[in-house]
């Protein structure tokens, strides 16, 4: 039987060498999220959302030139949040990384973003925000982030309340790490209607979102109250994440890991991969185990990923905070010990 347990900070950055950094503005009820490290890393990419939005995801695919990746970008902001990527690509340039094409490095900064315009922040910008706030993020990142209303999931929302920023990780018994980073911004419930209780409650470890344990209300399983919030547009939704592992595998290896990850979505978040999502997992592997990993190993870290995202969202929603003019309450306010 194998067996796992968080790493030291129950972060994604547990597995050595990653870093995350975060950015948001306060105004806006918006924010990015920059996963990077020292050296560049092999990444893919699986979409199961129906309303995706993305940056260089092609070159992700097994059979396409480009292997690793400088950084990964989650961020707020729908299409206009896709410049936040430029601007780590700029600060990776100043750095003097990126893939080497003869005599210059071209940075390669895959990026996936999230509905948040209709948040209650203020959008009446001239200039496109997301640039400053990208290159503020990367040069945050370090081992150690915060959680719940930070970064990409400043602003984000669920069915019922505020989305989050949420990571987990966990240590195999085989000495591989696993990891995941997620801002969750869904179209479904995070909770079982009624309740305070995640729907990742099977998979908590140590209380580390609440430990309220699972059980379905009195008259059965329901779906979340559409109409509760008629000001929510029911096009504005998507998850995002990254699961990254030290274990030794190849883009064709981490297609598969992103793919199982996607499970921890459908785990935590109900409905989940509707057509008004845009729900997308990236999978990043260091390589820094060097011994090779047989298909009982990968299984076995996809396993793992799926687990650690539904953490990792449930997470997220557990850390988010109150914010003036906030459409939707935070579990604190509503679950939270402190609640009426």
């Amino acid at each position: 039987m194998t067996t796992a347990r968080p790493g030291p900070n129950n972060l994604i950055t547990d597995v050595n060498g990653l870093l995350v950094g975060n950015a948001a503005d306060d105004n806006l009820k918006s924010g990015v999220t920059v996963l990077t490290a020292d050296t560049p890393f092999l990444a893919s990419v699986d979409v199961m959302g129906g309303a995706p939005g993305t940056r260089e995801t092609d070159c992700l695919a097994p059979h396409n030139l480009v292997d690793r990746v400088d950084a990964l970008v989650l961020s707020g902001g729908s299409a206009f949040g896709l410049e936040s990527a430029t601007g780590v690509s700029e600060a990776l340039r100043q750095q003097g990384k990126g893939y080497p094409v003869g005599s210059v490095s071209v940075p390669i900064v895959p990026a996936a973003i999230l509905f948040d315009l209709l948040n209650g922040g203020d959008k009446e910008w001239t200039k496109n925000p997301y640039h400053e706030l990208g290159q503020r993020a990367f040069n945050s990142a370090k081992k150690e982030f915060s959680l719940g209303s930070a970064g990409a999931g400043y602003g984000a929302l669920t069915a019922t309340l505020k989305g989050g920023l949420g990571s987990a990780s966990l240590l195999l018994d085989n000495g591989i790490t696993v990891g995941a980073l997620v801002a969750a911004n869904p179209r479904g419930s995070t909770v079982v209607p009624k309740t305070g209780k995640f729907w990742a409650s099977p998979f908590e470890v140590e209380e580390e979102f609440g430990g309220r344990g699972f059980t379905l209300p009195e008259d059965g399983l329901a779906l979340p109250e559409s109409g509760k919030y008629p000001q929510l547009n029911p096009k504005a939704n998507t998850t995002i994440a990254i699961i990254a592992t030290d274990a030794k595998l190849d883009k064709a290896g981490l297609k598969r890991i992103a793919v199982a990850a996607q499970d921890g979505i459908a785990r935590a978040v109900v409905p989940a991969h509707t057509p008004l999502d845009g729900d997308l997992v990236f999978s990043v592997s260091t390589g820094a185990r060097s011994q090779e990993v047989d298909v009982a190993d990968l299984s076995l870290i996809g396993h793992a990923a799926a687990v650690c995202l539904s953490r990792a969202i449930a997470r997220g929603v557990f850390h988010a905070t109150a914010h003036p003019e906030d459409i939707l309450p935070c579990w604190q306010q509503v679950f939270g010990e402190d609640s009426t």
